[in-house]
This record gives structure tokens, sequence and C-alpha cells, in this order.
């Protein structure tokens, strides 16, 4: 049974009529107009699809990146990779379910895969903790992330999660510092690093693992510090002014492209990545190809002032800094008269000298 979002009545119905006409049970056989009416409907749904899915607000592309039916990633871990060897733990604490990690091939090269997963049914979803990373998977991660930068392996994230886990038991195992960490480690990589938001890109669980030399979203994915709702509830009280909060941060992949946050957007079938699974499999296969083809070429050294290059740059399109090409060395610029005392230190320090003299000789002769 498909389902279906709060705004796609109409597709439902033309879909339901569709696949009764095409029913072979309610009939003796298709004739000629049973024909023509299939084609017409199929002509009205594809029509209904893109005028819906062309006009689509921001709230409505944060339902459907957390459509239900959306490809997740171990659906692309599957599908896209070969090999794949699961490795799990953090040595510290123990396995974290909501992230799947390990090394695998991807046209020949070996690549390390870290994909947040949400799950595909109410039992795999409370098992993953419906991709809401907890310390030790973003441990495990850095674990992994630093054993693939030792033997020079690219990386590949899938961003999939609503947050990191709020809960007590993440807190006391110190999850402000993990996701810190985490972030800390994707920066200093020499090795390219790819991080594709495939649905719900949410707050400091998803950057903790999109730190990336190039972060790429699907269509109708979102990428945001906090969620809809809790921006409504911290600003307005109000958690149902979702579309409002929505549409002021930003969070689609069109205004964070044009913002310079995101590098890339990858197309999705009409309707949304569930639609098409094979079409939405071929888009990224081809963008992960010619992205890991960029880097194919760059030194270690290159690749890290690259990372680093993109991230000073996000912010300062309407800055005072007039040449962007390189920021990786920026420095805090000391001001006027520090540098004149830096200069001039000894005979600061020889006027102080002499003023303290001539005051003790003032007051020994008062």
């Amino acid at each position: 049974m498909k389902n279906y979002l709060n705004f796609e009545n109409d597709i439902k119905d033309l879909e339901v009529e569709l696949d009764n006409l095409k029913d072979p049970y309610n009939q003796g056989g298709l004739s000629e107009v049973d024909t023509n009416k299939i084609s017409k409907t199929q002509e009205e749904l594809d029509k209904k699809l893109k005028e819906i899915y062309s006009a689509l607000d921001p709230w409505q592309t944060t339902m459907v990146a957390r459509h239900e039916d959306r490809p997740k990633s171990k659906f692309f871990i599957d599908n896209l990779f070969e090999d794949f060897i699961s490795l799990a733990g953090d040595r510290h604490y123990g396995e974290d379910k909501s992230v799947i990690t390990g090394f695998a091939k991807f046209n020949g090269q070996s690549v390390l895969i870290i994909g947040q997963e949400k799950g595909e049914n109410l039992e795999s979803r409370i098992e993953r903790n419906f991709g809401m990373m907890r310390p030790e998977g973003y441990r495990k991660s850095i674990r992994l992330m630093e054993l693939a930068d030792k033997f020079n392996i690219p990386i590949i994230s899938f961003i999939d999660t609503p947050g990191a886990y709020p809960g007590v038991g993440a807190e006391d195992r110190g999850q402000a510092e993990a996701i810190a960490k985490s972030i800390e480690c994707c920066m200093k990589l020499k090795v390219p690093t790819l991080a594709i938001v495939i649905g719900e890109g949410g707050s400091g669980g998803a950057i903790a693992l999109a730190s990336s030399s190039k972060v790429i979203m699907l269509e109708n994915a979102i990428y945001s510090v906090i969620s809809p709702e809790g921006c409504a509830t911290i600003l307005w009280r109000d958690p149902k002014k979702m579309l409002d909060a929505a549409k002021a941060m930003k969070l689609s992949a069109k205004d964070l492209l044009e913002l310079r946050v995101i590098d890339e957007i990858i197309p999705e079938p009409l309707g949304g990545a569930h639609r098409d699974r094979n079409l939405i499999l071929s888009n990224v296969r081809d963008s992960i190809s010619k992205n890991l083809n960029i880097f194919q070429e760059m030194s270690a050294e290159e690749i890290l002032d690259q990372r680093k290059n993109k991230f000073l740059k996000i912010g300062r399109s309407k800055g005072f800094i007039s040449n962007l090409e390189n920021l990786s060395s920026l420095e805090s610029k000391k001001n006027v008269i520090e540098k004149f005392f830096n200069k001039n230190k000894k005979f600061f320090y020889l006027l102080v000298g002499l003023t303290f003299l001539l005051g003790t000789l003032i007051i020994s002769f008062l």
C-alpha cells in the first residue's frame, strides 16, 4: 500500500483510478477504449505530479524528505557498492545501530561508507533509533575515518537524521563532545570526502558527518540547524507555525545551493525519490563517480586546503574580502598599537623603568 502526503490527494485519486483500469480481474480484457482511458489518466497523473512538485513550499519539501517510502542509506549501500564489509563498535562503549559503517568498493575503488539509517518498518526504526546517533556512533565513525585517512581511502557519507539523540544517557556519555570531535576529524582528513543528504539533514547530528569536501543534496532533501517544528516552538512558542519557520530557515536544496552551503543537487524522479528507485540510484551513482574523479589528481594537501576554503567561503560572498580563492591561510591580524609595541619593546621597557625610578626619587625627597 502506498503512503500519500496530505497535499497528494489528487495524485492518490488518479493512481487509484489508474490501478482499477489496469486490473485484469475487473474486466474481461482490455479494450481499445480502456487503453485510451489508461493513456489519458496517465497523462493527467504526470501533469498533476509536475504541477504539484514544481511548486512545493519549504514545509511540503520537508514532508517529502521525511516520506516513509523514501530510499534510505541501506538501500543505497546495498545497490551502489560491492563487497561491503560492515564494521561495528567504537572501542569505548558499544555499537550504535543508527549508523551503518564499513568498507566497500565503488567502480573498483576502495571507499569507506558511513550511512545514517532510519529503518524501513517500526521494528527496524526502533532498533535504528530512528536514525538518531548516540556518542558511540560518532566515535565509531571517527575511528573508521581516521583508518581510511591512514590508508588513503575516500569517504562517502549518507546523511539522513532528524538530529543527534537527545537522551540523558547520550548526554552522560558526552554527546556534544563526540559531535565536536567528529566535525574536527572531518575537517582534518586528507582524503576526499563526499556527504550526500538523502532525506533529512538535521542539526549537529548531520553536520558531524557532513563537514565534507563536497556536500551534495537530493532535490527534495532538507538540511538545517534545527527542525521547522523546533524553530517555530522557540521563536513563536507555537509548533504549528512550521511553514513560517521552514520558509525563514532556507532549508531546501535550491536555497542552500544559492547560499553556497552545498555544492550540488541530485535531481529526483517526478514525485520524489521513492517513485522511481532505479532512476535515483543511477543519478546518485553518476554524482559519486563524477565527484570522486575531481579529486583523482589532487594531492593530500590540496584536498585539505580545498575543504578548508570551501567552509571559509560560506557567508563571505557579500563581505569585504575581494580575493576568495585561498582563505585557508587566514590569520588574525594584529592591530597597529600591538605591532608598534612589538617593534619598540626595548624603548617601552626603558621608559617604564625610568618612570618608576623617577617616581621613587620624588617620593624619597618629599
